[in-house]
């Protein structure tokens, strides 16, 4: 098989060689194994068809452009190829899904990447297209990683062969094409958009990595706390992930072979009279003596991960008890306006990868219910910057929320308005306020003022100040208050015209 990963691929015969005899875990035996160990994790495990792509499934539907170009010249339908343009974040397997669709029968690969190619290149690969095209019958499917980097004369040069379909475009962007892509490229051109990778889906690429023949074939085991901590780590990034798991794999080696070493040093001296009768009975090769495969994979667990990516674990659960206590943690924090807690809460949480919008929605709770008229822009700052997580993401979106924290918990602090609320749907639920004042009423439909709906009614901005002596609540809860403003910052100025309106009002 052609190698489309770089040296020291693992080819189809060699993959089914190791799943039919794994190798053992240390000793000369190993040296098949580590021969294919000379790419990166995360190459050796690139899918070699669509159905090993972990998510973007709403992008590999039967008949889909991505099936289509995958199924090659095997392709059914009158429709041709389409070139297409990927955008997504790194890790989420746009040079993956090109790599997918380099394998289609009928295909012949160019890969060229924006950031070492020039015109000249792209010129070249037209021409070298259109000749596979004419004499051999062969579809080129171009692969052009970083295509934002191109200017707009290199990529005018890829017009007349994605016109002419000479070639199959397949570009990758992690910029929104709509301002890095010339608009006639865009309009010969699928955009297709993929999607951060869940957890689950990092979760499931880590656990194949771990068992695969291609990956680490089941000489290392993954303790659940540290696939947590690889998941959380990842950001939705494949690539990241794979790297991260080989990397805390060759703590988790390095750690046995010291152990391993510390033990034959401490009984050399006890052994020499076994090893000089070994010795003369012993006629295997020299380094066989670590050949026979430990009863059990080598674990990983979460210090292996947290020493290989230098970042230790945040305790955190986000469907456990974790999440709730942080959470409750971080809104009483604000409430009770310690800002340095209360920004300590917030770290914790985004660095747990807690979803940056579960902690937009509490803040903006925290400005109606523990801020609330004392100053009545709190709310308006949590709004904004819940609109503008959603709208920026993150990791900018960040120091929005800390902006918001900052305001909430500096804040002067009433809960007035919350509490008249409880007190007036206490008086509802006991069944207060029966009927609506008549010259209150609706009016406008026929035969209403028969009724004497309306009737008497002082229309509010027809009066002095704009405040009429008027009945407004039902005869039972007449002279009832449920709104009492403190002395905390703007209820203060409140609270005093609240009482001048409240004598207007009842006539008092």
């Amino acid at each position: 098989m052609e190698d489309l990963f770089g040296a020291g691929a693992v080819d189809d015969d060699e993959s089914e060689d190791l799943r039919a005899s794994p190798p053992s875990l240390r000793g000369p035996s190993d040296a098949h194994w580590i021969a294919s160990q000379r790419s990166p994790l995360a190459v050796r495990m690139r899918p070699r068809s669509l159905d090993e792509v972990v998510g973007q499934q709403h992008l590999l539907g039967q008949g889909s452009p991505l099936r289509q170009l995958a199924a090659g010249a095997e392709a059914a339908g009158p429709a041709g190829p389409s070139s297409v343009i990927l955008w997504g974040p790194p890790g989420t397997g746009k040079t993956t899904l090109a790599h997918v669709i380099a394998r289609g029968p009928g295909r012949k690969f160019v890969e060229l990447s924006a950031i070492t190619a020039g015109v000249k290149d792209v010129r070249r690969v037209m021409d070298e297209a259109l000749t596979a095209r004419d004499l051999y019958k062969k579809t080129t499917v171009l692969f052009l990683d970083e295509i934002h980097r191109f200017n707009k004369a290199q990529q005018d040069a890829l017009l007349p062969g994605v016109e002419n379909r000479w070639v199959v475009l397949v570009a990758a962007t992690t910029e929104n094409p709509s301002f890095s892509v010339v608009s006639p490229l865009l309009s010969r051109s699928l955009l297709l958009t993929l999607k951060p990778l869940t957890d689950d889906d990092i979760s499931g690429l880590l656990q194949r990595a771990v068992a695969d023949a291609r990956g680490l074939a089941g000489r290392v085991e993954l303790s659940p706390e540290a696939l947590d901590h690889l998941v959380r780590l990842s950001g939705g990034d494949a690539r990241r992930a794979l790297t991260a798991l080989e990397a805390a794999a060759g703590v988790a080696f390095g750690d046995l072979a010291a152990v391993e070493n510390s033990d034959a040093g401490s009984d050399a001296g006890s052994d020499t009279s076994v090893q000089a009768e070994d010795s003369d009975t012993n006629d295997a090769e020299p380094g066989l003596a670590h050949s026979n495969p430990p009863e059990a994979p080598v674990l990983v667990e979460l210090r292996h991960t947290e020493r290989a990516l230098d970042a230790a674990a945040v305790r955190y659960d986000r469907a456990g008890d974790q999440h709730y206590d942080v959470a409750s943690a971080f809104i009483k924090s604000i409430r009770g306006s310690d800002v340095d807690a209360a920004l300590h809460y917030l770290a914790r949480m985004l660095e747990a990868g807690e979803d940056p919008r579960f902690v937009a929605r509490r803040i903006v709770i925290s400005a109606a219910e523990d801020i609330g008229m004392a100053d009545p822009t709190a709310l308006q700052t949590a709004v904004a910057a819940a609109q503008a997580v959603q709208l920026i993401g993150m990791p900018e979106g960040r120091i929005v929320l800390a902006e918001a924290v900052v305001h909430l918990a500096t804040a002067p602090k009433s809960n007035a308005a919350y509490m008249g609320l409880n007190k007036a749907v206490a008086d509802v639920r006991a069944g207060f306020g029966g009927g609506i004042p008549m010259h209150l009423r609706d009016a406008h439909y026929p035969g209403a003022k028969q009724l004497g709906h309306g009737k008497s009614y002082k229309y509010a901005h027809d009066e002095p100040h704009g405040v009429a002596t008027q009945q407004y609540p039902p005869d039972d809860l007449v002279g009832k208050d449920y709104y009492e403003p403190t002395n905390n910052g703007a209820e203060r100025d409140i609270a005093a015209r609240l009482e001048r309106l409240r004598k207007i009002v009842r006539g008092q």
